[in-house]
């Protein structure tokens, strides 16, 4: 049997997951920060070479991974799960529900996340990363629009996905049910907005403000990495 060859990218992959595996304990106490990231080098034992290619700006690198790992475990989670019956917009319920949850186990490090990404110098990368969260979960569901609609499907989701969140950090109810109705409740006032909205277009006013905001167009994959939707 012919065994395939670990690549570099490989093992990489498996030094991040170490390095955030270490760092998560300690991100409870002491935030994202130099000090927890130094000692999440110590406790992983991976080469220190490896690690500045890994994080060079050191804690930050890692929140941001964890911001992404939970993406993937979104991901992982919708594959798992059977959604055909379902309509389109408790789907993507569904969906914020399988990213949050997939954090389930390190709030504290998600709300310390919050705070790092509050920050004036940190704001526009934490905008991104949940811009990019919306972005899979509407290309997830097969999203097709290509004029304004692509963009404010993926502000309107990132606002409620970003208002859940920090309801979820403060809700303290029995499996969290709580947040799941707070959610509920969102995803119907965004459902009531397109109705107006339909409604709207059809007037003679409405149909010459949203022929101005079609001509917006999604931007494409070879846009740079800091514009919102980015496919990189």
């Amino acid at each position: 049997m012919v065994r395939s060859k670990k690549t570099e990218d490989d093992h990489i992959k498996v030094a991040k997951d170490l390095l955030l595996a270490s760092i998560l304990p300690n991100v409870e106490f002491d935030g994202w920060s130099s000090g927890a990231f130094e000692q999440a080098v110590i406790d992983s034992g991976v080469d220190i070479s490896l690690v500045h290619q890994i994080a060079p700006r050191g804690a930050i690198d890692l929140a941001v991974a964890f911001h992404k790992k939970g993406d993937e475990l979104m991901m992982l989670g919708y594959k798992q799960e059977n959604f055909t019956e379902l309509k389109y917009s408790e789907k993507v319920m569904q969906l914020i529900k399988l990213r949050i949850q997939a954090s389930n186990t390190h709030k504290g490090a998600v709300r310390k996340g919050m705070s790092l990404f509050a920050l004036p110098q940190n704001i526009n990368e934490g905008g991104q990363l949940i811009w990019k969260t919306s972005d899979k979960i509407w290309n997830t569901l097969g999203d097709k629009s290509t004029d304004s609609n692509w963009y404010t499907k993926r502000t309107t989701l990132s606002a409620v996905y970003s208002a859940t969140v920090l309801f979820w950090l403060c809700d303290d109810s029995d499996e969290a049910i709580d947040t799941w109705n707070f959610l509920n409740r969102r995803i119907q006032n965004v459902m009531e907005i397109e109705k107006a909205k339909a409604k709207i277009k059809k007037t003679s006013f409405g149909q010459s403000v949203f022929s101005f905001f079609d001509l917006l167009q999604k931007p494409s994959n070879e846009h740079k990495s800091g514009f919102p939707g980015y496919k990189g």
